[in-house]
């Protein structure tokens, strides 16, 4: 194998404890490719049922790098385990978590973003109504995260990108009339057309008084 990421995955699920659980970040590469065998472990690993979540994180989240990067979170026994304050946590058997982070996050500078306490909040707080300890109800919210079966990853030949299987947020309604739309945006290209030809004009005269005027034929 070129490439260490399963090497390190499988060191961590071999030395889990029979009800262990762990987190781990990874290059986005790890929840799609297929190089160098890759792809038939992540599919043993899904069969097996090992993987509890998975999250797409926001890009240039790192110093270090600019690699779009991922939470696993793999759990050795989804029919038992306890979480926060060693609450019992739900049968997950055939479940995966699938949530999509990218959006979130602000930048603080022109190179790096960061997640702040409510985006932080709001996955761990999906995380674990999901998986029973939370303090709240779990549903699946469109563009943002998704209960999946086994069968739906084995349709998706064993990707676990979460933007496959989150769908996309609903589209806000801003209550404009179709009619009042389409007119208001007929006149404003109209307008941009305008300004389109304006310096269109402004331009051929700023050639023509530099000698460029007109193209020269042969």
């Amino acid at each position: 194998m070129r490439n260490a990421n399963f090497a390190w995955v499988q060191h961590m699920i071999y030395h889990l404890a029979p009800t262990g659980m762990a987190g781990f970040v990874l290059a986005n590469g790890s929840m799609s490719s297929n190089q160098s065998g890759e792809g038939e472990i992540r599919k043993n690993i899904i069969e097996t049922d090992l993987v509890d979540c998975m999250v797409a994180l926001p890009p240039q989240l790192f110093y270090s790098t600019q690699i779009p990067a991922c939470l696993w979170f793999i759990a050795r026994d989804k029919k038992r385990g306890r979480g926060l304050e060693g609450k019992p946590l739900r049968d997950r058997s055939g479940e995966v978590l699938f949530i999509d982070a990218r959006r979130m996050g602000v930048m603080v500078d022109r190179t790096h973003r960061e997640l702040t306490e409510e985006d932080i909040r709001k996955i761990a707080d999906t995380y674990h109504n999901w998986r029973g300890d939370g303090s709240g109800k779990y549903e699946d919210i469109p563009g943002f995260c998704k209960s999946a079966t086994l069968e739906e990853i084995r349709k998706h030949g064993y990707v676990l990108t979460p933007g496959r299987y989150v769908g996309v947020p609903p589209q806000e309604d801003d209550d404009e009339p179709f009619e009042e739309k389409m007119a208001r945006l007929v006149n404003e290209l109209r307008r941009q057309q305008e300004e389109a030809r304006r310096l269109d004009e402004i331009i051929s005269r700023n050639l023509e008084a530099i000698g460029y005027g007109h193209p020269k034929t042969s």
